[in-house]
């Protein structure tokens, strides 16, 4: 068995932080997204594993390697236009030859394992498997019709919903996929949907199992996700507690775990937490409180007298100074810098 992850989206949502890396390398609790999904594959044994990338997304290649440092080996296959999710499929069939595979999307952070969907491939001989999950606005998602057991629809968006079954970015197929993928004509939105090949598998009378996840979830794809995946995992690999990395100095400061703190940073005089995630090189002096926020590499903050929530900072950004409201939002991007009037300023 195979894998597939597909990391070729622009990540518009995410400017301006996915001007500078692809989304998929954002980091959640400081590790990007995509390696979650490498793991995931590992977990249940599977090591071949293709990822999709646009041409421009050289970095992704750069960070991640051949795989060896996940024991894994890793293909990367070139997808030049954002035609959709079956598209990518499709020009992934040399890679993928005609071998079962698991099917992630690289911006998704799903906090259950992926055991249930290899085992349901395993023990119905399934043509494919589809992670579902209830969610409370289905007009959102591709929206699965289930009876007496078995998947019987699959509809992208639907108007008139026929559950609350979202189809949540994990899939298991088989080589059949590949004939239904080769039968579709682009979508409205000008795309080749993944949930228009899988109705068309049950078309033909393939049989599609699904498994269900009552686990969190989410596409890394907004900052608002983003933040809100950041205190999903860091709770899971912390609870409340602080995580410090080699070489950091951390002096008179009040931390409310979770808190991660990354390699060689420097913070004093600082409350810090809950659901603050901090990479490497980050210098914070004289804040007054830092709460569900993430600091990318080399960010630096001084002399911040009011409360910061909901807050990312870029990489190798600035910002120093007081300000006249208790509490606030700041996303600045990648070298980016502001400089506040002073206490006892004006302030703004």
């Amino acid at each position: 068995m195979k894998g597939l992850i597909l990391c070729a989206g622009r990540g518009t949502r995410l400017h301006p932080f996915s001007y500078s890396q692809p989304k998929t390398l954002l980091p959640v609790a400081n590790q990007p997204v995509l390696f979650y999904c490498i793991r995931k594959l590992i977990e249940v044994g599977v090591r071949d594993i293709g990822i999709v990338i646009h041409p421009s997304q050289v970095q992704i290649s750069e960070f991640v390697g051949d795989g060896s440092r996940f024991g894994a080996t890793i293909t990367y296959i070139e997808q030049e236009s954002p035609l959709g999710i079956a598209h990518a499929v499709n020009i992934s069939r040399p890679f993928l030859q005609d071998e079962p595979f698991i099917l992630l999307l690289g911006d998704n952070l799903l906090m259950d394992s992926l055991h249930n969907l290899v085992r349901r491939f395993q023990d119905n001989r399934a043509d494919g498997v589809v992670m579902l999950s209830e969610v409370d606005k289905p007009q959102d998602y591709g929206i699965a019709e289930v009876h007496e057991g078995r998947l019987v629809s699959v509809v992208e968006k639907p108007v008139v919903p026929k559950s609350n079954l979202a189809v949540i970015g994990a899939y298991l197929f088989t080589k059949p996929i590949f004939e239904a993928v080769d039968s579709l004509s682009p979508s409205a939105r000008g795309e080749y949907e993944i949930t228009d090949a899988i109705q068309t598998m049950i078309d033909h009378g393939y049989f599609i199992a699904h498994t269900k996840t009552n686990g969190k979830y989410t596409d890394v794809g907004t900052i608002e996700r983003w933040l809100e995946a950041n205190r999903w995992m860091l709770t899971r690999e912390l609870g409340e507690t602080l995580g410090v990395g080699d070489g950091s100095v951390v002096q008179n400061c009040e931390i409310v775990g979770p808190v991660l703190i990354g390699n060689g940073c420097h913070i004093e005089n600082c409350r810090l937490g809950p659901y603050v995630s901090i990479q490497d090189g980050v210098r914070l002096s004289n804040c007054a409180h830092i709460e569900n926020s993430i600091l990318l590499e080399n960010s630096t903050i001084h002399d911040v007298d009011w409360r910061m929530k909901d807050s990312v900072f870029g990489r190798s950004s600035f910002l120093q100074g007081s300000c006249n409201k208790k509490t606030g939002m700041v996303i600045l991007s990648d070298k980016s810098a502001i400089q506040l009037p002073s206490k006892g300023g004006d302030g703004t």
